[in-house]
This record gives structure tokens, C-alpha cells and sequence, in this order.
């Protein structure tokens, strides 16, 4: 019988020396694919039914050797009377409940409760790697609650808006850190610091969190610049290799009009870790290569938006996933703002060709958005798909990117504006898609994160009434929740105020970062409103 070696030793190569630490821990990184998550061991608990959620088994810790334990398992599994989950519960440590003993105070409001929660949700610095799927962490970080225990990339972001306004910009700057950690690790920012998250990214939010903490700080802006150029070179890893006959190369698309953009994409094609029964058993029953469904199910993964009509050929089903045929909007308009902030650093050294470089690129980006992400016919950018020469034809707060990042002409704008307040727009804010297919990231749930994005886009282009209609439309809804249940949840149903969320791969989470983040800011604005009557 082969014995496991090596497993789980790549979040060691995060903390060794430089050098060869990106090819260290590519090496490592395979064999957590090869030798764990692969194994028949592997397979047959996440399919058990032991674990109703699949991402509890992938937090566990072993009580020993990951080798011993799948020896063990095999040499046990065909004896009479031997029982999985007696085996698993053995050998393996349940992952702990956050915040079990924490007890809403409902005498008090929303603001003093997420107050009140930012110590719950903040995790100390990692101090070694536990022979768990965790990476450690050298600073300290906030997570967003529930099932989610580790940090996760784009929400951070939002989290940290709150933080900011919070009078917490120092752990903030330690979330920005860690980051920018990882990025000097591993070369990207993953998913969120699991193991089983190293195949992906999420969408790149890391220039917005620098531009958050660092603002008008040239010296601490510059300090970021390395790892701000990292971010742009990991998803534009391939670039120089695309021509008219490898238009496709990991994360970047050349179209036949020359145009290069980018898509979302995951390295692995199995089923993913956390989510294993989910992503064989839609396999099992979809008539798609099980590669390519696996590839498209992870890259909706690192869209973030996981799931959405947005990624299905049907608009309805998920067997008709089709993710990495897609040109996003989001996406594009994320990178563009990378490259302008890459520029205004090497402007601010006085590195003229530099800047100009960048510039170019952002400037190309830009207008690609603006000429192949808009549908004329829907009056509204909209994504593409790049394999059948279409857009995707699904109405979605994608939309809103390019003017979250002012790079709408202002025709378009208020286009995009006219057609979020007439189908988007909701009693509780700004719903994701128009389809509702019961994917968490489809009609009539709403987020946090996009209510920022849609109240930006308001405020960028002078409709500073809707804007403020819609946050006190979100907070409304907020408080409402938080007045019934104690809790706050990780999205809304905006359209029937009188329901909870629902829909997706596991059951509603509360805690919950980016939403107390976003309540924070928000209620921010309102205030500084309110002052700047009062003067």
C-alpha cells in the first residue's frame, strides 16, 4: 500500500526564505490535489453524508498523521463493522463554532451591535501552520462569520470601509498586509487562506483597499506598489503568449478584433473541496465533460458571484454552465482601475514611460469595455461571451462597474442608471440579476457589496438623491432583519422585505462582514449629511 507523503506542507513554503518560494509552493500545492483531496478516503466522506455542509470536513484538523489516517482507512474500510463517521470523528477535530457563546443584546441598535461584533469576527495573527487546510497569517484579520472562518478576498474590502469608519484603521492595514503577504508568497491573492482555495483568486479589489488606507500617503501608496503590479501580472499571467490561433490563455482572452480582456478561471479541474458533493454530483447528472464543468463551476468561484444566471448558457440551469466562455464586466472594469493606480505611482517617482505604459493599458481597457461590454439594443454593459460572439443578454449589477469606476461616457451612465432604478432597483435596495433560478446571486436577493457599488455609481455621475434613497433603503432593510432575528445576514431578498434570503449551496449566514461593513459606511454618509445641514 503507497504511503501518503507530504501532504499539507505548502503553507510551511509561505513562511521560508525568497527565492523559489512561488515554485516551492506550486510543488506542495499539487500534492494537497494529488494526495489528499483526491484520495478514495477523500471522496467517499465528503459523498457519506456525514457532514450536511461540505466545507466542514476541508476545516477539520487531523489528530494525526493525514498519511497514517488514510493507511489506516484503507486497511479498515472492508472490515465488518467498521463505520465512516465513527472513523472520521476519530480522527479527525470538528472545526469551532465562531462566536458559539455570543449572545445578541437586542435593547440595542444595529450600529452598536456591529460595534460590538468586530472582536467577535477578528482573528489573532496565525503563529504556525496547525496540519489543518488553514494558511497562516502574520497579522491580525476579521472574518465574515457563519461557515466562513478565514479570511476571504473581495470582501475585505467592503469590511474594511467599515473599519475605517469605525475608528479600526489599523486592523484594517493589518488585512491590507496580509494581503499584500500573500502576494509576496504565492504571487496572487487566493480565494481566502484555505488550502483548498489556491487554485483562484476573487475579484481584484486590492488597488480599492490600498486607494481606502492609503489615500493621498504617497509614501505609504508607494509602499504597495510592488504587490499592485504583482496583482496585474497574475491576471495577465499568458498575455504575451495569445495570438489568432491561442486567442485563450488562462485569464486573458484576445479577441478577433485584437482587443485583450480578461476572464475568471481556476487552475484545477476537479471538484472543488469545500463544496465536493455539490460540484460530482452536478457532474454526475450534467451531460457536460466533467472537466469542463468543474473548471466552469471554480471560475464562477472567483467571480465571486457563485452562483448566478450570469454564468449559465439557459439562464436557468446549472448544467449549463459555461463560466469560462465569459468576458465579465466586473472584472475588466476592477483591472482598469489597477492600471490606473499602477500609473499614478510610477507618475508620483517621476517615471514618465512608466506611467504612460499603464496608462495605455488602462486607457485600451477602457474603451474595449465601452465598445465590446455594451449592448446597445439592453442600453447597458452587459457581459460577453467570447465563444459565441454574443453578450449574455442577463441584466445583472455588473452593470454598474464601469461607473463605479467612472469609465462610462455619460450617455451610457445615465442609460445604465435609467435601467437600474426601472428593473434592478427594489422596496430594499438593488436586486443582483432579473432571473430567478434560486441561485444565491440571482433575483431577489440582494448584497451588500453591490449596494456600495450601485450608490458609487450613483453618486459618480450626480444622482446624489438615488444614492441616498438607496442607502437608506439597504439600512432600513437592515435594521428591519436585525430588529427580528439579531442577526446580520450575508444577503437580503430586497423585493418581498417581508422574507428572508434564500437559495445557493448551504443555508443563510450571519455575522457577517461585508454587511457590517457596508452599514457602516453608509450610516457614515448619512451622518456627514446630516452635520453638513446642521452648519
Amino acid at each position: 500500500m503507497k504511503k501518503i507523503q507530504g501532504v499539507y506542507v505548502l503553507a510551511f513554503i509561505l513562511f521560508i526564505g525568497c527565492g523559489q518560494r512561488e515554485d516551492r509552493f506550486k510543488k506542495s500545492e499539487s500534492l494537497v490535489y494529488r494526495e489528499f483531496y483526491r484520495t478514495d478516503f477523500f471522496k467517499d466522506v465528503q459523498l457519506s453524508g456525514i457532514f450536511e455542509d461540505s466545507k466542514t470536513f476541508v476545516d477539520c484538523l487531523p489528530k494525526r498523521s493525514k498519511a497514517n489516517i488514510i493507511n489506516d482507512y484503507y486497511a479498515s474500510k472492508g472490515v465488518k463493522g467498521f463505520n465512516l463517521k465513527d472513523f472520521v470523528f476519530e480522527n479527525f477535530q470538528l472545526p469551532k463554532k465562531l462566536a458559539a457563546d455570543f449572545v445578541t443584546d437586542t435593547t440595542i441598535n444595529m450600529q452598536t451591535h456591529i460595534g460590538n461584533l468586530w472582536p467577535i469576527l477578528t482573528r489573532e495573527k496565525d503563529n504556525k501552520f496547525n496540519n489543518g487546510s488553514l494558511i497562516p497569517l502574520p497579522n491580525q484579520y476579521v472574518v465574515p462569520g457563519g461557515r466562513f472562518r478565514e479570511i476571504y478576498y473581495w470582501d475585505s474590502y467592503f469590511t474594511m470601509l467599515g473599519l475605517k469608519d469605525s475608528g479600526k484603521e489599523d486592523l484594517a492595514i493589518d488585512m491590507l498586509n496580509n494581503f499584500a503577504f500573500l502576494i509576496d508568497s504565492i504571487g496572487f491573492i487566493p480565494n481566502g487562506n484555505r488550502a483548498y482555495y489556491m487554485g483562484r483568486s476573487q475579484p481584484p479589489f486590492f488597488a480599492f483597499m490600498v486607494d481606502l488606507l492609503a489615500e493621498n500617503n504617497r509614501d505609504l501608496y508607494l509602499k504597495y506598489q510592488s504587490y499592485l503590479l504583482r496583482e496585474h501580472q497574475f491576471w495577465m499571467n499568458g498575455s504575451d503568449q495569445l495570438s489568432v490561433e491561442s486567442p485563450v490563455n488562462r485569464r486573458v482572452v484576445k479577441l478577433n478584433s485584437g482587443e485583450v480582456l480578461n476572464r475568471y478561471f481556476d487552475r484545477y479541474e476537479y471538484p472543488r473541496p469545500e463544496s465536493f458533493k455539490e460540484d460530482y454530483k452536478l457532474a454526475e447528472e450534467s451531460k457536460l465533460d466533467r472537466k469542463a464543468i468543474y473548471k466552469h463551476l471554480r471560475a464562477g468561484a472567483e467571480s465571486g458571484w457563485d452562483y448566478s444566471s450570469r454564468w449559465l448558457a439557459d439562464k436557468q440551469n446549472m448544467n449549463t454552465i459555461h463560466t469560462t466562455e465569459i468576458i465579465p464586466v466586473d472584472l475588466n472594469a476592477l483591472l482598469y482601475f489597477l492600471e490606473l493606480k499602477i500609473a499614478q505611482t510610477y507618475n508620483w517617482q517621476g517615471k514618465k514611460k512608466r506611467s504612460e505604459s499603464f496608462l495605455e493599458k488602462a486607457s485600451k481597457r477602457r474603451d474595449a469595455i465601452n465598445k465590446i461590454l455594451w449592448n446597445e439594443q439592453a442600453g447597458t454593459y452587459m457581459d460577453y461571451d467570447f465563444v459565441n460572439l454574443k453578450h449574455t443578454e442577463v441584466l445583472s449589477m455588473a452593470m454598474a462597474y464601469p461607473l463605479f469606476v467612472q469609465i462610462a461616457p455619460k450617455d451610457k451612465a445615465r442609460r445604465v442608471i435609467q435601467l437600474m432604478n426601472a428593473e434592478l432597483m427594489h422596496p430594499g435596495g438593488l436586486v443582483t440579476t432579473t432571473n430567478e433560478t434560486g441561485q444565491q446571486w440571482d433575483f431577489p436577493n440582494a448584497w451588500a457589496p453591490l449596494q456600495w457599488i450601485g450608490m458609487q455609481s450613483y453618486f459618480n455621475y450626480g444622482f446624489h438623491d438615488e444614492g441616498i434613497d438607496l442607502i437608506e433603503s439597504w439600512l432600513n432593510l437592515n435594521k428591519k432583519v436585525f430588529r427580528e432575528t439579531g442577526k446580520m445576514m450575508e444577503k437580503y431578498n430586497v423585493v418581498d422585505t417581508t422574507l428572508q434570503a434564500g437559495g445557493g449551496e448551504y443555508q443563510l449566514q450571519d455575522g457577517f462582514g461585508w454587511t457590517n461593513g457596508v452599514a457602516v459606511a453608509m450610516q457614515q454618509i448619512l451622518n456627514n449629511k446630516e452635520n453638513a445641514k446642521a452648519k
